[in-house]
């Protein structure tokens, strides 16, 4: 593939570089990467991948765009809210440029699809959030021989790793043989990110890529650890090369058999938990009280003691007037100073989703011999919902 007259304009920035020059940029226009997740960590990764003439780029993403992702998928705008992300992320890149050949892929990643989906292109960046598809990832990237660009962020922090980098770069499953229990792999809406950590990342795989496309990289297995409040804020750790023991990568003992075979998400200890719906659960009916109930036990100003048992930081965002604040491990930790006075004042406790306020009501109830002590259905969410459409929802 040639390069056009208003290539060269739209690309002589970088062909001037030392190492890079013409040779580089048509590397890069015959290249094709496949970037899997349009969300925080592949926006920014795509439009530096689309900015910089990768000749064909690979979207895959069977998620929709909501107003929440706006604080950091970059890619995304109010008008592309609810269409799917990898449609929204191929309209953003077809305006920064034209020319470029997007594949679009809106359904899931599964262990049946993923090496028909994944082996047209050259390099793979796993751009997601959860541990069962970076392990089929990464598996999948060992049985088709590519690297695989792997970025992951999270509060103010970040990390960026290339695997199966030439012969001897380590796979997905030799740094984590064991996956994290599924109530540890927290999400961005349960622990929060802050947008530009994302943008750090997401351009640090973009700017890997590249690297290796055009014969730049050292090849050298690399863990970059970021971290926006630490000073410095890099911190890098050299990798050893692939374990001989690895199911995956590895060439002694028992191998990991035929990834369509694999059930990566029992592998990962099962589905991550639905929050939201555990919270919702009205199970235990005598122990928890509907969000309903609750603003008319308000609206009677009979006694009450109303706990919030959220993080300090999200109670200054928003809370119950009525409600006191009781961070959940401090009322674990001794819970007896948090009982009313009189204990035959009906006790409710309330979080954000209707999870924590359940372990709280139960500290609370090994306590009291008598007198109610229930927690929220739902939490705060649902009081948004169902009572109060104008509390806000975070």
């Amino acid at each position: 593939m040639a390069l056009s007259l208003s290539d060269y304009r739209r690309y002589g920035r970088q062909m001037i570089l030392d190492g890079f020059g013409l040779p580089g940029q048509l590397k890069l226009c015959n290249a094709s990467v496949v970037v899997v997740g349009a969300g925080g960590l592949g926006c920014p990764a795509l439009q530096y991948l689309g900015s910089s003439g990768i000749g064909r780029i690979g979207i895959i993403d069977h998620d929709h765009v909501e107003l929440s992702n706006l604080q950091r998928q970059i890619l995304h705008n109010e008008a592309t809210v609810g269409m799917h992300k990898a449609q929204s992320a191929a309209i953003a890149l077809k305006r920064i440029n034209s020319d470029l050949r997007i594949d679009a892929i809106t359904e899931a990643l599964t262990p049946e699809n993923a090496l028909s989906l994944l082996e047209p292109y050259d390099i793979i960046l796993d751009c997601t959030d959860n541990p069962p598809t970076r392990y089929l990832l990464s598996d999948t990237a060992v049985v088709l021989g590519k690297p695989l660009v792997s970025g992951a962020a999270q509060k103010f922090e970040g990390q960026l790793c290339v695997y199966n980098l030439g012969e001897s770069g380590p796979c997905y499953r030799c740094l984590f043989p064991k996956p994290p229990a599924p109530e540890h792999a927290g999400t961005c809406e349960e622990m929060g990110i802050l947008g530009a950590v994302t943008g750090i990342i997401g351009n640090l795989q973009a700017l890997e890529t590249i690297k290796i496309l055009t014969g730049l990289h050292d090849t050298k297995p690399t863990l970059t650890l970021f971290s926006a409040l630490n000073v410095p804020q890099f911190r890098s750790i050299k990798l050893r090369s692939r374990k001989p023991s690895c199911p995956a990568c590895g060439v002694e003992g028992q191998k990991i058999g035929t990834i369509s075979e694999i059930d990566y998400i029992q592998f990962c200890g099962g589905a991550t938990p639905d929050w939201e719906s555990l919270g919702l659960a009205e199970s235990n009916l005598e122990y928890r009280i509907r969000v309903k109930d609750l603003k008319n036990a308000i609206d009677t100003k009979g006694p009450m003691h109303l706990i919030d048992v959220r993080p300090r930081i999200e109670f200054e965002i928003c809370h119950l007037a009525e409600s006191i604040h009781v961070p959940l491990n401090e009322l674990v930790a001794n819970p007896s100073p948090f009982l009313p006075p009189d204990l035959d004042t009906p006790t409710y406790i309330v979080c954000r989703l209707g999870n924590d306020s359940q372990i709280a009501a139960g500290a609370l109830r090994g306590l009291q011999t008598h007198g109610i002590v229930k927690d929220v259905i739902g939490g705060l969410r649902a009081w948004s919902k169902d009572v109060d459409p104008q509390f806000p929802v975070y």
